[in-house]
C-alpha cells in the first residue's frame, strides 16, 4: 500500500481537495493517509463496498474505547445514544422508531412550505452585494427542520450557534478550545431539548418531536436521554450538510452558468451532490481480523471512506470534474450507504429540487461578485461565503 502526505487543513487542499483524491485513487483502491494515519478508500467501487460491508461499522470495540477527556463529557453523553455512532441491535431500534415518525409522506407534505419559504427569504434579499449563504443557503433548511420538529422558528440562530460549534469537534482543525464550545454547545442543547420533550409529553402535538415520543417499535419508546440526542442529530444533520450542499451547488450552477428549473431540478440536484459533496470523509472501524483490497486489517483498525473521492472516479463518471447534470444517471455516495444511509435524504433532495428552480427564477440577473471560497472544515466542505449580487 502507498503512503501520502496532505494536511488536510492546508489552504490549498481546503479550497480543491480533488486533486489529492486522484493521487491516491491512482495509487489503488486502499492509500495510506499519513496524517490520519490509516488507510482511505477513494474509488467508488472500494467506499461502496466498505459502506455495505458489515464487518465494519461505527461503532467502537468496547475494549478498545478510551476514557472520556472531563471537558469533553456533555458531548459525548449526547453522542452515546446517536444512531449515527451505534451498530445493532441499538442501531437497528432508534432507527426503525425514527422511521415511524420521519415517514416520507410526513416530508413530501413539506414541499409547499419550503417552497413559500424560499419566495419569502428571496423577497428580504438586499439590494447590491450580499452573501447568499447567509440569506438562503443557511436559514431555509434550519427553519424547515425546526418546523418538522416543532421547535419555535425564532430559535433557529441560536439552533444554528449550537450545530456549528458541535459539528467542529469532527473537524481536522480541532482544538481545545473548539472542544470546550462544542461541550459547552451539547450542554445547552441537551437542556433546551429536555425542557421541550417535557412540554411535549404533556402536551403533543402534530410536529415530529410528539411523534417521536409516540413512536413504539416492538414495545419499547425512545428514552428521554434518546429523544434528546435523536433531535439534536436531526436538527445538525437536517440543515448542515443542506447548507454546504446548497451552496456548493449555486457556486456550480454559477460558474458554469448551467440553468436549473423545474424540470431539471432532480438531475442538477443530484450532479450536484456527486461533483462537490457536503461530507468528504466517514470512517468505520474493522470488527474482525479480515483482508480487503489487499490490506490486512486488525480488529479496531479504522479505514476512512472518501465520499468526495468516490463520486469523481473515473471508472464510473467520465471527465468526472466536469460539472454536468445531462451525464447518465449512476448512483453518487454523497448519502453514504449500507444501514447508515441518511435518513435524511428525501428532505434533502426536496429542499434542493424546490429552493434551486425558485432561486435562479425569481433572481435570473443572480451573479457571483466575487470568487467563492470554501471554509476550512474538513472532512465537511463547504463554503465560507457566497458573495453575490441578484
Amino acid at each position: 500500500m502507498q503512503r501520502l502526505s496532505q494536511s488536510p487543513t492546508n489552504p490549498g487542499f481546503v479550497q480543491n481537495p480533488y486533486p489529492f483524491y486522484d493521487q491516491l485513487r491512482e495509487a489503488g483502491d486502499l492509500t495510506w493517509w499519513e496524517e490520519y494515519a490509516m488507510p482511505c478508500a477513494a474509488s467508488h467501487r472500494a467506499v461502496h463496498a466498505l459502506l455495505r460491508d458489515r464487518r465494519f461499522g461505527r461503532e467502537i470495540p468496547a475494549e478498545l474505547a478510551q476514557p472520556i477527556p472531563d471537558h469533553l463529557r456533555p458531548f459525548y453523553a449526547v453522542e452515546a445514544h446517536s444512531m449515527l455512532e451505534l451498530e445493532p441491535p441499538r442501531h437497528t431500534r432508534l432507527r426503525g422508531l425514527v422511521l415511524r415518525a420521519f415517514t416520507s409522506r410526513r416530508i413530501a407534505a413539506l414541499g409547499p412550505e419550503i417552497a413559500t419559504l424560499a419566495h419569502e427569504l428571496i423577497a428580504a434579499f438586499p439590494s447590491g452585494e450580499f452573501d447568499l449563504l447567509t440569506r438562503y443557503c443557511q436559514p431555509l433548511p434550519v427553519i424547515v427542520i425546526c418546523r418538522l420538529l416543532g421547535v419555535p422558528q425564532d430559535m433557529a440562530p441560536q439552533l444554528l450557534r449550537w450545530s456549528n460549534a458541535m459539528v467542529a469537534l469532527y473537524q481536522a482543525r480541532r482544538d481545545r478550545t473548539i472542544e470546550e464550545a462544542a461541550a459547552s454547545a451539547a450542554a445547552a442543547f441537551s437542556d433546551f431539548m429536555r425542557r421541550y420533550i417535557d412540554e411535549r409529553r404533556k402536551s403533543p402535538a402534530d410536529d415530529l418531536i410528539s411523534h417521536l415520543i409516540a413512536a413504539e417499535e416492538q414495545g419499547e419508546k425512545l428514552s428521554t436521554d434518546e429523544l434528546i440526542t435523536t433531535c439534536i442529530l436531526l436538527l445538525n444533520a437536517g440543515h448542515e450538510a443542506t447548507v454546504h450542499t446548497m451552496g456548493n451547488g449555486i457556486k456550480a450552477l454559477l460558474e458554469t452558468g448551467t440553468p436549473v428549473t423545474p424540470a431539471n431540478a432532480e438531475p442538477v440536484s443530484e450532479e450536484i451532490m456527486r461533483h462537490d459533496p457536503p461530507l468528504h470523509m466517514f470512517t468505520r472501524y474493522a470488527y474482525e481480523e479480515l483482508e480487503v483490497f489487499g490490506h490486512r486489517f486488525r480488529r479496531g483498525d479504522q479505514v476512512a471512506l472518501l465520499l468526495g473521492a468516490a463520486g469523481r472516479d473515473p471508472a464510473v463518471w467520465p471527465d468526472p470534474a466536469r460539472f454536468d447534470p445531462a451525464r447518465p444517471v449512476t448512483a453518487h455516495l454523497a448519502f453514504g450507504g449500507g444501514l447508515h444511509f441518511c435518513v435524511g435524504a428525501p428532505l434533502a433532495r426536496l429542499e434542493l429540487q424546490i429552493a434551486l428552480p425558485i432561486l435562479f427564477e425569481r433572481c435570473p440577473g443572480l451573479r457571483l461578485t466575487q470568487p467563492p471560497e470554501y471554509a476550512n472544515l474538513y472532512h465537511f466542505h463547504g463554503l465560507d461565503r457566497l458573495t453575490v449580487h441578484s
